[in-house]
């Protein structure tokens, strides 16, 4: 679907403690997953010890692809700098193309005609075939900006999801967090009168003519994603996680731009044994950010070369393995 306000996030704890020593990565191997129409696609990447564990990364929002990068300018690489890292970690990791973009563009005729529950139904679809192709006995499901709201759907009464990691995910309805993200940004204090009523009629179910408008509105809300975000606006993370009951590990920059400390709280409280974990001086593409500048901030999005905050494999490799040896 066309990109939202909400494009990729994510956010590791650096820790004290020594990490683990590294491990030979094998290399990377094509793998599909079943789609509507045409396979789904994407990459494996495996390091060299027998049976690791796996992870399948689910992408934030808009035409974000296996690697966390974007036509919009994306070119952080996010996925496939965590991919790489949690591979000298031990750890196996999918990365995927949504259905109907990059490589999985056949999967679908209109890639914007979808709900977080046919993405969640992809997610079960590549869960089988990461197990048929490794032997895994479950996957987890490691979901970045709006691939937490579909990771949380995905893993709702699924023995054969191990648990989740909801990286940057939003807590609340994305209304509101939409809401939040136009009025924080003074650039868009011209067009609040016309977004803000937008808001509330996709909330309410009601399609709005917004041909009208400013064209960043118009894109914003074309026609052929308000089905979309309908869908999106009625679901509420914090219920979707109080319901379940396998290992999740919740992590959040300090300094992302697009979802907030709060909203990992507010996911935290309503799961009293998820694992939280905020970030310093993290923003929503898991690079470093000194200072409260917002341009400072926003470059990092499209500035290649950048590696990722020190921690987040051996953060994500922790939780795995211990949460693996308690089951």
């Amino acid at each position: 679907m066309k990109a939202l306000l909400l494009g990729l996030a994510a956010a590791i704890c650096a820790s004290t403690t020594m990490a683990a020593p590294a491990t030979a990565v094998l290399g990377e191997k094509p793998l599909q997953a079943t789609g509507p129409l045409d396979p789904l696609r994407g990459v494996l990447l495996t390091p060299s010890q027998s049976a690791p564990p796996v992870v399948l990364i689910v992408p934030g929002s808009g035409p974000t692809d296996r690697n966390g990068n974007s036509p919009f300018g994306l070119k952080a690489s996010t996925y496939q700098l965590l991919a790489q890292e949690l591979a000298t970690q031990g750890i196996a990791t999918v990365r995927i193309d949504k259905r109907g973009m990059f490589e999985s563009y056949k999967a679908v005729e209109d890639p914007n005609a979808v709900t977080i529950q046919a993405y969640a139904e992809d997610v079960h679809h590549w869960v089988d075939a990461i197990r048929s192709e490794t032997g895994a006995q479950c996957v987890w499901v490691l979901g970045h900006s709006e691939g937490g709201l579909v990771a949380l759907e995905a893993g709702q009464g699924r023995s054969d999801i191990c648990g989740l990691i909801l990286v940057a995910a939003p807590g609340r309805p994305m209304g509101q967090t939409l809401r939040e993200q136009l009025k924080e940004d003074p650039a868009n204090a011209p067009i609040l009168d016309q977004a803000l009523p937008v808001i509330d009629a996709l909330e309410a179910g009601r399609r709005v003519d917004t041909r009208q408008m400013d064209r960043p509105l118009n894109t914003m809300f074309d026609a052929s994603v308000q089905g979309f975000l309908i869908n999106t606006f009625a679901l509420d993370p914090a219920r979707l996680i109080a319901g379940y009951s396998k290992p999740v590990l919740i992590i959040q920059g300090e300094r992302d731009l697009q979802i907030k400390p709060k909203d990992a709280q507010r996911l935290a409280k309503a799961a009293p044994n998820a694992k939280l974990v905020l970030l310093p001086a993290t923003n929503h593409v898991l690079k470093k950010v000194e200072t409260n500048d917002r341009a400072a901030n926003l470059a990092t999005y499209d500035k290649e070369g950048l590696p990722l905050v020190p921690g987040v494999s051996s953060t994500i490799a922790r939780f795995i393995t211990s949460a693996t040896v308690k089951r």
